[in-house]
């Protein structure tokens, strides 16, 4: 007797496409994977009311929700809004509590309405004065996996995540990160699965270790 498929949803982290997920590859006998896109957001309009839009897209009943940095925030976010399987958040947070100290300062202090944001959109012509094989490369990575280069939704997005008001983690919610994740220390965060030697990129470059245990962890 054929088994019911679980859909999985997944969602990308801030401005990236959902290419970032292109070598993640669940066995086809169990799993369907959906591959969810930023949209534009309303103007003044709050994560809330972005996550309840962004549900729209999910038309699987129980889905399983996973999230990828700015994107592990929205979809807990989602969750608030849906039933669903399973939440499973990669190089994210679960709380307020985890941001870093320079993200609670530069709450604080509104400092990121200073960050030039319209930069993303010109990532071509930086990377012409981009210097060294490290730097190139990384602009490659840029160019190829960050989609949205529209200065509101960047400008909603750094507000959003710096402003989040979560205070405690969802419940059963799995939380899996790089220990040498620079954007969010390990050192803020509690009750995780570590990833020996990941970045905050691990969704692509640690890809075979998703392949092999997001099927176990989705069907615990």
């Amino acid at each position: 007797m054929n088994q019911e498929l679980i859909h999985v949803y997944l969602m990308p982290g801030m401005a990236a496409n959902p290419s970032i997920f292109e070598y993640i590859d669940l066995p086809t006998d169990r799993f369907k994977i959906h591959r969810l896109e930023w949209i534009i957001p309303h103007k003044q309009e709050s994560l809330t009311d972005y996550a309840l839009r962004m549900c729209g897209f999910v038309d699987s009943s129980y889905p399983v929700l996973v999230g990828v940095s700015f994107g592990g925030i929205l979809v807990q976010e989602m969750s608030k809004h849906i039933s669903i399987q399973k939440l499973i958040i990669i190089s994210s947070v679960k709380s307020r509590k985890e941001l870093p100290r320079r993200m609670k300062l530069a709450r604080q202090t509104k400092g990121y309405k200073l960050i030039p944001t319209q930069l993303a959109s010109k990532l071509d012509m930086l990377a012409r004065f981009a210097y060294g094989d490290i730097i190139k490369k990384r602009f490659e990575l840029y160019k190829k996996y960050l989609s949205i280069s529209d200065p509101a939704y960047l400008n909603w997005a750094l507000e959003q995540l710096l402003n989040w008001e979560q205070t405690e983690p969802p419940a059963e919610i799995i939380h899996i990160h790089g220990e040498k994740d620079g954007v969010f220390p390990v050192r803020y965060l509690d009750d995780y699965i570590s990833i020996k030697n990941g970045t905050h990129l691990m969704i692509l470059n640690r890809y075979k270790w998703f392949n092999r245990n997001l099927p176990g962890l989705i069907l615990s």
